[in-house]
């Protein structure tokens, strides 16, 4: 095994290392680096193929981030238990590493090239994306590929103290309000040109701002682009000596051999210059797409008619002088803003489109909105479900669940062009997590607002910045659904020109100004604050001052776009949309989640069956957390009362009558329900009405409705009843007559007063084998029966009168070993 060269260096402000290394792992790449940040680890390899494939007429660049469970002491969690497609998360990193990548190899370029990041440890403290950048720049580097780098690369979050800090933890992230992620590369003069910027808010960041934190805007943003060049030439620098390490001791690296491929070569340029040019020019005017796209057409087929027929000066090369007509359009359309200061569709650098806006465009959904500007036009729509409906993540981060969820698409019909429809690209997934980024800070957290979250942004036409009409979009449909945000949250797209030394920023660029220019420059937020940035160049890198200028040209634009959103929907409806559900969450002990749910989930699903809602009950180690949702809002709130009754029984009141419900029936009597969660005893003996019942299923039936009075609550709460109603009483079901009304006096049972159940015992002393001519004092009497009676009486409450049947027929003579000996079912004993 070869001898791993490696080289670290200290990340200035902090106690953490970055350390490069190659030579260990894949010894037949072209480059290979392993790089690291406390235990986080990735590889990265790059490799490039020998030969250009006929007919390619781009770079094919391709970035894989391929995420290992093992990585994170995981086992993944799909069915097959192995990794499947890429995670979302993956896929962002993908895009992130990409974005600075592109720019940086030579034009002409069109060898296939493939970079792939395995991530070989996540500590679950530092992430590994950025590393994933840095790491590829310095396999480039090391593998003779032509590449113009080093690119360095830096996370900074912002602290709610207001300071920047460098290649920040989950953590520190998190207790954040704002993070940025900065790539670029070192001047010739040591100045850093920024090629690459991905930002927005943390999801706190608003409840951050309301403890003091200090807002991120425009200048805060300004101060980040100047404080990464720290640490961006820090990685530089690291790389540098990487390559300078290998250089000393395997010998020089081998650049590949490669020809430059270009689309047309200079003579069919001109060619097409001198013809085309007149038909260009009032092509380029054209603000409509389609009709401009028409003209140019036409412009070019004009071209291949004259330059490739059979006797033309480029015969069979019809392709080339398409793609000559191309750049003779974008020569054109940067000439006229930079000469005159007027765009394809006449406006100047920094006019907006028209802007429209409007809510409740769909009256089955729960909130929508339609926001377009010119010819891009973004519906957007909301549903809110319970919590339960939580996305989980099965990824590297210690983060496995997410509540807000921002899905877009867009068909090729959105340009009017055919296509395939179906799963969604890297591109759809990366424009909904910069929406979802821009919109987040704004939600209430999942503690305030207890509903799960999905936006789904569908494109019905495009011409300019999607992502950020669905930020304006989504904003509008959230507030259209009664979702308290904090308020709108508007999104421009920004372009640039640059050449021969001057920057001339664009605002609300079109599509085509995108494809033509030298940067797309997103910045998304609030009136007060930045709650999102993306920014992607086609130079070498664009200083950070101006940057800063483009900043404050976006936030005139922005607050353009705020007041036509705001004279649509000025705030949040006062209440949830009728067709959402309503919930509603309580918070309960931590030994009452077992009395909510009840054995097997039978309490919780009678409730549910009962009012038609939907529960969940969950805990976060402290508390229980109960959920309720229904779209009828009496149905949410019947829900609440009755688990509210369990946590909290309402306390019956002393001689107040109520109409009970009988529960439950045992041999002693009923227990009537008479408040939700409160339940008294009917005695069997006040049942009769002065008659002795034989049992309390001959009147009384489980579910039937009775009139009760409560006739004593005990210390512990516990409740004796007393009937406020006669009963029927079916022939045979009584006999007797021994005042058992349920009373202990005469005054309120009307029952004479009994003997003494020792002298009771004595009168009965033949019948139950007692020897009458023993001494009493040699006799000590004790009785079983009047021990558990008393017992019972003790957490029921009065038993009423004993029954004169023998014991034997009172339980079937099976008491304490049956009916034995003398006819008392041994019952009673006698000891000297």
């Amino acid at each position: 095994m070869a001898e791993a060269i490696t080289v670290s260096g200290p990340i200035s402000g902090t106690d953490k290392t970055l350390t490069f290394e190659t030579g260990r792992f894949a010894p037949q790449s072209m480059g290979a680096v392993v790089a690291s940040i406390g235990a986080t680890q990735v590889l990265t390899t790059a490799n490039a193929a020998k030969s250009v494939r006929e007919g390619m007429d781009f770079f094919p660049l391709t970035v894989d981030v391929e995420e290992r469970a093992y990585a994170a002491g995981k086992i993944p969690g799909s069915f097959f238990r192995r990794e499947g497609r890429p995670t979302e998360d993956a896929i962002l990193t993908c895009r992130l590493t990409d974005r600075p990548l592109r720019p940086s190899f030579p034009e002409g370029f069109r060898h296939e090239t493939q970079v792939v990041t395995t991530v070989l440890g996540a500590d679950q403290s530092n992430p590994h994306d950025v590393l994933s950048i840095n790491a590829a720049s310095a396999a480039l580097m090391i593998s003779g590929i032509p590449f113009d780098g080093p690119l360095g690369t830096v996370r900074l979050a912002y602290s709610q103290e207001g300071e920047w800090i460098p290649h920040p933890t989950y953590e520190e992230s998190e207790n954040g309000t704002f993070e940025i992620v900065i790539a670029g590369r070192e001047l010739e003069d040591g100045d850093v040109a920024v090629m690459m910027v991905e930002a927005g808010g943390s999801e706190n960041a608003f409840y951050y701002y309301d403890d003091g934190a200090k807002k991120v805007t425009e200048e805060v943003l300004g101060d980040a682009l100047q404080a990464c060049k720290v640490w961006i030439k820090e990685s530089i620098a690291l790389q540098r000596q990487l390559v300078a390490s290998v250089i000393a001791t395997h010998g020089a690296i081998e650049p590949m051999s490669w020809t430059p491929v270009f689309d047309y070569t200079p003579e069919i340029f001109d060619a097409v210059e001198k013809i085309g040019a007149k038909g260009m020019a009032p092509a380029v005017k054209i603000a409509a797409k389609g009709e401009r796209n028409a003209a140019v057409d036409a412009v070019a087929a004009d071209c291949v008619a004259q330059l490739c027929g059979d006797d033309g000066e480029f015969s069979g090369q019809a392709k080339m002088v398409k793609e000559a007509v191309r750049s003779l359009m974008k020569k054109m359309v940067r000439r006229r803003v930079l000469d005159e200061g007027i765009r394809i569709d006449g406006r100047g650098p920094a006019d907006l489109r028209e802007i429209s806006a409007e809510v409740g465009v769909l009256a089955s959904a729960h909130g929508s909105g339609l926001f377009q500007r010119g010819e891009t036009q973004v519906l957007n729509v909301l549903t809110m479900a319970m919590p339960r409906m939580n996305q989980m993540i099965d990824s590297l981060s210690p983060n496995d669940t997410k509540r807000y969820l921002h899905h877009y698409n867009m068909p090729p019909w959105a340009n009017g062009e055919t296509g395939r429809v179906g799963s969604p690209k890297r591109r759809e997934i990366g424009h909904g997590a910069l929406a979802a980024r821009a919109v987040l800070p704004t939600i209430p957290n999942q503690e305030d607002f207890a509903y799960t979250l999905r936006l789904v942004s569908e494109v019905m036409a495009s011409n300019g910045s999607t992502s950020m009409g669905s930020v304006c979009a989504s904003s509008l449909s959230l507030m259209d659904a009664g979702v308290p945000v904090r308020s709108h949250v508007s999104g421009i797209a920004m372009g640039l020109i640059y050449e021969d030394g001057k920057y001339i920023t664009l605002t609300d660029i079109l599509g085509a100004e995108d494809a033509m220019g030298d940067m797309d420059f997103k910045v998304a937020g609030t009136e007060d604050a930045i709650t999102a940035l993306q920014l992607d160049t086609k130079i070498d890198g664009i200083p950070a001052d101006v940057l800063s200028a483009a900043l404050a040209q976006a936030r005139v634009a922005r607050l353009e776009i705020l007041e036509v959103m705001n004279a649509c929907i000025p705030a949040t409806r006062d209440e949830i949309a009728e067709t959402a559900p309503k919930i509603s969450t309580i918070y309960i002990p931590m030994d009452k989640i077992g009395e909510v749910i009840g054995p097997k989930g039978k309490v919780i699903n009678t409730i549910q069956q009962e009012t038609g809602a939907d529960i969940a009950v969950d805990d976060d180690g402290a508390r229980g957390i109960v959920t309720i949702g229904a779209v009828e809002a009496w149905r949410m709130e019947e829900a609440k009362t009755a688990i509210l009754n369990i946590v909290d029984p309402p306390k019956a009141e002393l001689d107040k009558e109520y109409d009970g419900r009988v529960v439950n029936i045992t041999k002693f009597g009923a227990f009537v329900n008479i408040l939700p969660g409160r339940d008294g005893l009917l005695h069997i003996s006040k049942m009769g009405g002065g008659k002795r019942i034989n049992s309390v299923d001959d009147v009384l039936e489980l579910g039937q409705v009775v009139k009760v009075k409560v006739e004593e609550i005990d210390d512990k709460g516990k409740v004796s009843l007393m009937l406020s109603q006669e009963l029927d009483i079916p022939e045979g079901a009584a006999s007797g007559s021994d005042g058992g009304g349920g009373d202990r006096d005469n005054d309120r049972g009307g029952r004479e007063e009994r003997a003494p159940r020792r002298e009771r015992s004595e009168e009965r002393g033949n019948d139950r084998g007692g020897d009458k001519s023993a001494p009493a004092s040699d006799v000590v009497e004790v009785s079983f029966e009047d021990s558990f009676d008393a017992e019972l009486a003790g957490e029921l409450g009065d038993l009423g009168p004993k029954s004169e049947r023998p014991a034997a027929d009172r339980d079937g003579g099976n008491r304490r070993g049956g009916g034995g000996g003398g006819g008392n079912g041994g019952a009673r004993r006698r000891h000297r």
